[in-house]
């Protein structure tokens, strides 16, 4: 059986392609987004899910962790937006408190929602209250079509998102007071499509299909890393998977790397370059740190950013980052 990606030995150095580029060392310029994942229990088990999230995942973090997050952010005025993701990040049990706390100190909070976690026991109110407290929502869609969607995340998904944004919809988001975008993941190997093409098409689909409507679509490439990774090692498809990604190595994308200007922490509190490090425990080179070892989240502004061959990913192409193509 073939090898995960990320443990393909012979694929090429990121950094030595970086070096050709005359891009490195790669650094961290000004951190302006708190990236955070609140915990791994998820109402869906999604076959790209990167951090393998689950509804019998538990891990979450704790009360501590989230009143040391609102003390840095009032600590670190140059961090303007609070990113939250999970799993589900509205299962965590203080998720309305974070947010809330968040937009009191005049942070932007964005919730990266499944959509159908809107439709769970005890989730009811939860559109209203992002509503509220004016939250941007980016919602994961990664079709128009109802046979795309559900090979990549379960019988049923789709429905149950065309209901949710369709209720988001009506309390204003995609209207232009609240921001709804959507994320699109290819459903196999391969790179997404051009992003401003790719939206023309989603807008009109769903605007003749269900009436919704929303300010941008958001693509995003499939990382060669955990579920997703093992998933194409089952098919025999990972080093092509891999090769893809090298061949379409754009250096034009490395300035707008998100792990330039984002700080990722899980939910044992560790920091780290980006969500996909994080998911891999790739630590921050010479800087195992937690949110309890730092007074301000600039504190690690230009420090070098560690790199293995996933990061191949959000260079292919247009690139990949949490706010869509880069160039």
């Amino acid at each position: 059986m073939s090898l995960p990606i990320e443990r393909l030995s012979d694929a090429p150095d990121f950094d030595t392609r970086l070096r050709r580029a005359r891009q490195a060392p790669l650094r961290r310029a000004r951190t302006t987004t708190l990236q955070v994942n609140l915990g791994l229990r998820c109402n869906l088990a999604c076959h790209h899910c990167h951090v393998e999230s689950g509804p019998k995942r538990t891990e979450a973090l704790d009360a501590h962790g989230v009143d040391r997050l609102l003390v840095l952010l009032e600590q670190s005025p140059d961090v303007h937006t609070l990113d939250l993701t999970g799993g589900a990040p509205e299962m965590h049990l203080d998720f309305r408190r974070l947010v809330s706390g968040a937009r009191t100190l005049g942070r932007r909070v964005i919730d990266r929602c499944n959509l159908t976690i809107l439709h769970e026991p005890g989730q009811e109110d939860t559109a209203t209250f992002l509503a509220e407290q004016g939250v941007d929502v980016v919602a994961s869609l990664p079709c128009y079509s109802l046979e795309n969607v559900e090979a990549q995340r379960g019988r049923g998904v789709f429905d149950g998102s065309v209901r949710a944004l369709q209720a988001l919809n009506a309390l204003g988001y995609g209207h232009g007071a609240l921001k709804l975008d959507l994320v699109y993941n290819p459903v196999g190997p391969s790179l997404p499509p051009p992003q401003a093409t790719l939206e023309a098409d989603y807008r009109e689909a769903l605007l003749r299909e269900f009436g919704i409507v929303f300010d941008a679509l958001l693509t995003i490439t499939n990382m060669p890393i955990k579920r997703f990774a093992h998933a194409l090692a089952r098919e025999g498809r990972d080093q092509e998977y891999m090769d893809l990604l090298i061949a379409n190595f754009n250096a034009e994308t490395v300035s707008g790397l998100m792990c330039r200007h984002q700080l990722s922490v899980d939910h044992r509190g560790r920091l780290y370059d980006c969500d996909f490090n994080q998911a891999l425990a790739l630590d921050i080179p010479g800087a195992t740190r937690t949110i309890f070892d730092i007074e301000c989240l600039g504190e690690l502004d230009g420090h070098e950013i560690a790199t293995a061959r996933h990061c191949f990913g959000c260079t292919a192409g247009a690139g990949s980052s949490c706010g869509g193509a880069i160039s």
